[in-house]
């Protein structure tokens, strides 16, 4: 009769991911695993125990969920910064940390009707070329406000836009003359009225302004995606605002927080930019009517916050790095170690924090 399998050599021959910690049975099934999870660098994870996550917010349900792994919860009750999720050297530094990263809200530009507001420095392309010193490109910041068209109100018509520089510096606000008549003014969330759309500016004017910012003055046909001048346009849930300004900008340029993947529901469902910005920022918006500079201001400090994560990548050198899974022969994958494996998975979304680096390709 056959002995029975010892359980502690069963559990010495299991295959660990290195970044989520699964184990599996077989290096098959670890290869496989690996192969759909993603796992990069860029990943969120724990500062506790480094265990990598699809989102923030898988890292919280992490630290904090019903199913908390309760190591990482007490270190990080006492020394983790629940906006960042960093985790602090001592309760000091976590002190010292929060002043920072709990910021204020922005000072609302209210609804009083005003001429359009078009900030010239922008143009000139030195204040911003300066101070990036040659990392990465320039972001613009955008939001629009809608009110509704048709016979039931259910077409949204930009009524109002706000872009906002790196600086939340406002460099162009303007009220929009909609191109059909307006039905529901949505004044409970919008504050428009019909005064404000009585001498606002006409959508082409409008969309030949936004687009002397966004290409920092140079023609439109000649610039290239790769130029110095051109900038990120910022937003959330940014191709809905684009639509309705009738406006088209290249995928590549655009920096949506409603859809990346770090700031995504586990789910991968967007989360409102309301619950982002008390979340992340530490802060409320939108408690009543939704002012553009606002949310504009909360959106870019979400970018700015995400672009500057700090993911260096340390001893991935070598010529497997990056190349990915499907250039190497299944036989070959078996033979690496579960650290080999996680050197050439690479993340299935481009990280933000690429955005300064200077090797950063907008096209990719």
């Amino acid at each position: 009769m056959a002995s029975e399998p010892d359980p502690s050599e069963s559990r010495t021959q299991r295959h660990k991911c290195p970044a989520c910690y699964k184990q599996f049975k077989r290096k098959l099934h670890l290869i496989e695993h690996m192969k759909i999870s993603y796992h990069s660098v860029h990943q969120p994870r724990c500062g506790v125990c480094q265990k990598h996550c699809k989102s923030f917010e898988s890292v919280r349900e992490h630290i904090s969920g019903p199913l908390a792994k309760s190591n990482c919860s007490k270190i990080f009750l006492n020394q983790g910064c629940n906006l960042c999720l960093k985790v602090l050297d001592s309760p000091a530094a976590l002190n010292e940390h929060k002043q920072k990263c709990c910021l204020n809200a922005p000072v609302p530009l209210g609804t009083k009707i005003m001429p359009c507001i078009e900030s010239h420095v922008i143009l000139s392309g030195s204040i911003m070329d300066e101070r990036h010193n040659g990392k990465g490109h320039g972001a613009i910041a955008i939001d629009c406000e809608m009110v509704g068209g048709g016979s039931d109100g259910s077409i949204d018509l930009c009524a109002r836009v706000c872009l906002v520089d790196e600086d939340e510096n406002l460099i162009f606000h303007t009220y929009v003359q909609p191109q059909i008549p307006v039905s529901n003014y949505r004044y409970e969330v919008t504050g428009v009225t019909e005064d404000h759309l009585r001498d606002a500016m006409p959508l082409n004017e409008v969309q030949d302004k936004i687009l002397k910012i966004l290409y920092n003055g140079e023609s439109v046909g000649r610039i290239r995606l790769d130029g110095e001048k051109v900038r990120l346009l910022v937003g959330h849930g940014i191709q809905h605002d684009l639509d309705c300004l009738r406006m088209k900008y290249p995928g590549q340029l655009l920096r949506d927080t409603a859809k990346y993947r770090p700031l995504m529901k586990t789910n991968l469902l967007s989360h409102s930019l309301k619950h982002l910005t008390k979340t992340y920022l530490g802060y409320d918006i939108q408690s009543g009517i939704h002012d553009p500079y606002e949310d504009c201001i909360s959106v870019m400090r979400l970018y700015k916050r995400m672009r500057g994560q700090d993911h260096q990548v340390e001893g991935l050198g070598n010529e497997r790095a990056n190349s990915g899974f499907d250039s190497i022969r299944s036989t070959e994958l078996e033979k690496l170690t579960p650290d080999e494996l996680y050197e050439i998975s690479i993340s299935d979304y481009k990280c933000w924090c690429l955005d300064l680096s200077k090797e950063c390709s907008l096209g990719s």
